[in-house]
């Protein structure tokens, strides 16, 4: 278990929840998965990029994928039931940390299928059958925060299932995240559901904001430009936790929390460092604040670990000096709402891309596993 002694346990303790941002059977398998766990992990998250990347790798699926050819299963029942069977698993070793934090931690996010971001109806649909098949309390739906995914949001929270928003760039749609959250429950609370159980988490995601920005003012090639490298992305997280602080200040939650409902916390995603100058701990220790979530590659996991901060909060009270990061790239010509749209549009593609990549593995997978089934008959 972790301690005040180390970077990783001075994290924890000043109530950041550390999750591992990966899964795969060989994690389940091995056991490493329930390692991180006794190390401080009290999380995981999933989506398609990481379970496209698990089934190309090793044979850790294969008897899996014979058991669904023998079946007849088709390709997408096949990518159903083996990312769920994974969650399934996971959540069942994280339910000791649910069971200990009363719900708060302990939790497994799955993906709605994300070529479903623009479809609202097919979202909900989705997302209720991951939370019946999946089938234990701690697992977290993950609806993307588009448009057409902020009214399933509500839906899905109103039926008593608990919610991973992701793909959360801007500020403007991380406010109307919120709103959707609040609506969820007092539509939750209006239908009977018990309040306590339903929990969310808000992904708002980081290095991303950088990885688009940092082009941005190398090529206005200015020194104001080059000393605004690395800076976008904490100064936008650091406005969303001051967004975070309205919402929970407000009567609107104070109603919900009397009732029994848990915050919807924020959870800071991509937070590896994409440009190798940058400390590779730098989206965890610039953003420490007690009541949220920090999810990691595990790379960044074992930088934190071996050579994080010392868990000062890193957030309280900076909103005004982040502002003015934001304002300084405005007067650069760099229009911080732009950058977010565009990531917003590139993070869908991305993951259909990754949904594409993990369908046609499980295709090959399951044509491999009938090729040898046909071979055993003859």
């Amino acid at each position: 278990m972790t301690t005040s002694t180390t970077p990783l346990g001075r994290l924890v303790e000043a109530g950041v929840a550390v999750w591992l941002d990966d899964l795969s059977r060989e994690r389940l398998r091995t056991g490493n998965l329930a390692q991180l766990v006794e190390k401080g992990v009290v999380g995981v998250t999933t989506n398609p990029t990481i379970f496209a990347s698990a089934l190309a790798k090793g044979d850790a699926y294969d008897e899996r994928l014979r058991e669904l050819a023998a079946r007849g299963a088709d390709v997408d029942q096949a990518v159903f039931t083996i990312t769920t069977d994974d969650v399934r698993e996971a959540a069942d070793v994280l339910r000791p940390v649910y069971d200990r934090t009363d719900g708060v931690d302990g939790r497994v996010s799955i993906e709605v299928d994300p070529r479903l971001a623009r479809d609202t109806q097919a979202t909900i649909e989705t997302a209720r059958s991951l939370w019946t098949t999946v089938d234990r309390p701690n697992v977290f739906i993950k609806i993307p925060a588009t448009v057409e995914g902020l009214p399933a949001i509500t839906a899905v929270l109103a039926e008593g299932i608990s919610v991973n928003v992701t793909l959360i760039f801007s500020l403007e749609r991380y406010r109307a995240v919120l709103d959707a959250f609040l609506a969820g429950l007092e539509q939750a609370k209006a239908n009977g559901h018990e309040l306590a159980p339903i929990a969310s988490v808000a992904s708002f995601f980081v290095s991303r904001v950088d990885a688009a920005v940092d082009p941005l003012l190398d090529g206005i090639g200015t020194p104001e430009a080059a000393e605004l490298r690395g800076k976008a992305a904490i100064a936008n997280a650091r406005l969303a936790y001051g967004v975070y602080e309205e919402v929970v200040a407000s009567e609107r939650w104070k109603a919900l929390a009397a009732a029994g409902a848990h915050p919807q916390r924020p959870l800071w995603a991509s937070t590896g460092v994409k440009d190798k100058a940058y400390p590779d701990t730098l989206y965890v220790d610039e953003l420490v604040v007690a009541g949220v979530v920090n999810t990691m590659p595990e790379a960044t996991l074992d930088a934190v670990a071996d050579h994080g901060g010392d868990g000062s909060d890193t957030v309280t009270g900076r909103q005004a000096e982040a502002g003015e990061v934001l304002e300084r790239l405005g007067a650069l010509g760099i229009r911080i709402d732009d950058v977010t749209e565009q990531l917003e549009v590139e993070g869908v593609d991305k993951f259909e891309k990754s949904w594409a990549q993990l369908v046609e593995t499980v295709r090959d997978g399951l044509s491999s596993a009938d090729e040898a089934i046909a071979g055993t008959a003859r």
